[in-house]
């Protein structure tokens, strides 16, 4: 059984652009990046009502260079466009998993019809470090679909666990990694029990977006806290008091500096320094319009 190592409890909120309330549930700066390697950064958004409007919400251009950005809508629509021409709609329970590796530009704004209509938007925004032999890859995206997002029954009034990246009982979730790690998306019934198998080593991390949830029949988790576990051990051990959303992320660590500037996450200082001079020099590329 994992042990608990640590749980924090809700962060304060901030805006991100003007369109995502934000509370940052993992950040490296604050728990170490060694602890929570090779995850970096946690954004939940929301859930935020928006009254149906014209001016379409968002991020504008921004650039990032050497891990990943990985968005999960919870509730209602984002648009992407970034500079390597891809770009796309993501609804409820759709990913996007945008690799910068050696440099990207993009944009993140509330979809148009999301403008025009208005509701709840829920979202989270994950950051995965790339070790050193992928920083400079070339930048890539990925659109996962919610219906290519496998999803495997916990059992009757148990709940469901969908599997976005590595692998739950066989089931492989879409997403192409540069690392091993599990991205898992759990819905608990009120009163569900689970033990979930997770790999001997890696850095384990439970989130609970919703609802309230016992692990390993001690520490009591509630909406927007955090669990990281020690790495020994095979096995997680999860009780729900209500409906409950939860993200359980697994990952092999990657033992290197870790050396962040903003939107670059690197291994240096010298190389925030090249990622800076590259951005400034157009190295990044344009979004096209």
């Amino acid at each position: 059984m994992k042990q608990v190592m640590t749980t924090y409890s809700t962060p304060n909120g901030h805006w991100v652009g003007d369109g995502f309330p934000v509370r940052s549930l993992l950040s490296y700066d604050r728990m170490g990046a060694n602890n929570i390697s090779p995850f970096l950064l946690l954004d939940y958004a929301g859930p935020a009502q928006f009254q149906p409007g014209t001016h379409r919400r968002g991020v504008g251009q921004h650039p990032h260079r050497g891990f990943e950005t990985v968005t999960l809508v919870l509730q209602g629509e984002l648009e992407h466009q970034d500079s390597t021409g891809s770009g796309g709609l993501i609804g409820e329970g759709d990913v996007q998993w945008m690799t910068a590796g050696a440099g990207i530009v993009h944009e993140e704004f509330h979809s148009r019809d999301f403008t025009e209509r208005g509701g709840v938007l829920e979202m989270v925004q994950l950051w995965v470090n790339l070790p050193a032999r992928a920083k400079d890859v070339p930048a890539a995206y990925q659109t996962l679909l919610n219906r290519d997002i496998p999803s495997v029954s916990l059992g009757d009034y148990v709940g469901s666990l969908r599997v976005i990246a590595g692998d739950y009982q066989g089931h492989t979730g879409p997403a192409k990694t540069h690392t091993a790690m599990n991205v898992w998306d759990l819905k608990l019934e009120p009163g569900a029990d689970v033990a979930l198998s997770v790999p001997e080593g890696h850095t384990t991390i439970v989130v609970v977006l919703k609802g309230t949830v016992q692990s390993n029949g001690t520490e009591v988790l509630r909406e927007a806290e955090v669990a990281c576990f020690e790495r020994q051990g095979q096995q997680l051990q999860l009780e729900s008091n209500n409906d409950a959303r939860l993200l359980v992320l697994t990952g092999e660590p990657i033992n290197e500096p870790v050396v962040g500037h903003g939107p670059f996450v690197m291994n240096s200082d010298a190389e925030i320094h090249q990622a800076i001079a590259d951005f400034q020099n157009g190295k990044f590329g344009m979004l096209n319009r």
